[in-house]
């Protein structure tokens, strides 16, 4: 056998390069592979609703897949996508949802029928439902509320208060009246009230781009929810361990009642005799006081005891202190 370093460099290098490409590509591709990613269909849909490739696919709620492509054929939009581990019939209805107030969408599917879904047949639009966007309705109320004459609508509620002025009741009048000055109002701020719904339409697609961070703020509110719930766990343990401490220290009592009564009995008296001499009590404490603090200076500058003694040795003068000198 030949050995490697025997062989000719240039043949190694290429199938070594081959070997390497092949490698990569098969990395980079693994998740289109027909084993790897499921089965491939496609669905007719009469707009794309705002799903996109790398959408979730659900049956039941749970993911079994993606979207893989979404592309104009003629009058409609065709949505391919990917599904795996999951059986699908030749009824199978497929629905666009909106999976969050923000804007993203899913494709749920309903996997009906007896026999096995074709998946080079695609799923028709009769058996395809698409939403209604939030921000296409709020499009739709921008377009409808600039195609009102706002003048013309305000002249018509003034005609009709001025004809039902004299022939109708004055709870009638006075309504038609407010709806005239309401029109009138409306009319005042037609501008302003275009610039608010362009700008709520505005803040629908800022708020749909911070999709992500919105998930991560919930799914964060999850571990917190989930750390509280934890700790009530360990509230409620504690809660039943005292309460059942409660119960044994209540059956020691019952047990020990005869011998906790008479000591319990001389407790008491021992607490009327000491609210008698409270005062003694206190007048006990005042002169314990200076008592102590005159041994503490004794006694508290070292191994001796520190003091005076007034006549130990006889003095002329004895040892009365001067007039004054205590001052």
């Amino acid at each position: 056998m030949t050995s490697l370093r025997n062989r000719n460099p240039v043949t190694v290098g290429l199938i070594g390069a081959a070997a390497m490409l092949m490698v990569g590509l098969l990395t980079f591709f693994w998740s289109d592979l027909p084993f790897v990613s499921g089965t491939e269909y496609t669905a007719e849909f009469g707009e794309a609703a705002g799903i996109k490739p790398n959408d979730e696919v659900r049956v039941a709620g749970v993911k079994v897949g993606e979207v893989t492509d979404v592309e104009l054929d003629g009058d409609h939009v065709k949505v391919t996508f990917r599904a795996q581990g999951v059986w699908l019939g030749d009824q199978t209805v497929a629905v666009i949802r909106i999976k969050t107030l923000l804007g993203q969408k899913n494709l749920a599917l309903d996997p009906l029928g007896t026999q096995p879904l074709d998946p080079d047949v695609p799923i028709p639009r009769s058996r395809t439902v698409t939403p209604y966007d939030v921000n296409d309705a709020f499009g739709d109320l921008a377009k409808t509320t600039g195609a009102i004459d706002t003048a013309q609508l305000a002249t018509s509620f003034r005609t009709l208060s001025e004809t039902f002025s004299k022939t109708s009741p004055e709870q009638v009048r006075a309504a038609f009246d407010g709806l005239s000055r309401l029109s009138t109002t409306i009319s005042s701020r037609d501008q302003e009230l275009r610039k608010l719904l362009g700008n709520t339409s505005s803040l629908g697609r800022t708020v749909a781009d911070r999709n992500a961070q919105f998930e991560s703020l919930i799914s964060d509110g999850g571990v917190l929810l989930a750390e509280f719930a934890k700790r009530r766990e360990a509230i409620a343990s504690l809660l039943a361990g005292t309460r059942e401490l409660a119960k044994q220290l209540g059956g020691v009592v019952a047990d020990n009642q005869a011998q906790l009564g008479p000591a319990l009995a001389q407790l008491e008296r021992v607490t009327t005799v000491l609210q008698r001499n409270q005062d003694n009590l206190d007048r006990g404490l005042r002169l314990a006081g200076p008592f102590y603090r005159l041994i503490g200076n004794a006694v508290g500058n070292g191994r001796w005891i520190d003091t005076y003694v007034c006549g130990l040795v006889p003095s002329p003068n004895g040892c009365v202190p001067p007039k004054g000198a205590g001052r």
